[in-house]
């Protein structure tokens, strides 16, 4: 981890095109500025982190719900006999 110290209106840019700038200090907490392109998601590490989780259950589910589908076709296509 890399560690820094900022001042006031100081910034630390990330790559070429995310600047992170210190705004204001409030006694335990800090206001942080970040400029970056559109096209460059930013979150709170929380907010990061739950939409990561809900992500992967919707791909469990997703690949759960494949294989159950696979499964009752594969029951319908046994049940035809050999007439269908």
């Amino acid at each position: 981890m890399l560690v820094l110290t900022r001042k006031i209106n100081e910034s630390v840019m990330i790559g070429d095109e995310v600047e992170v700038c210190l705004l204001e200090i409030k006694g335990d907490k800090v206001r942080l500025g970040i400029k970056a392109p559109r096209s460059v998601t930013v979150h709170r590490k929380e907010v990061y982190e739950e939409i990561r989780r809900a992500n992967q259950e919707a791909a469990r589910s997703s690949f759960e719900g494949a294989r159950e589908a696979q499964r009752m076709m594969e029951e319908l296509g046994g049940s035809r006999g050999d007439g269908g």
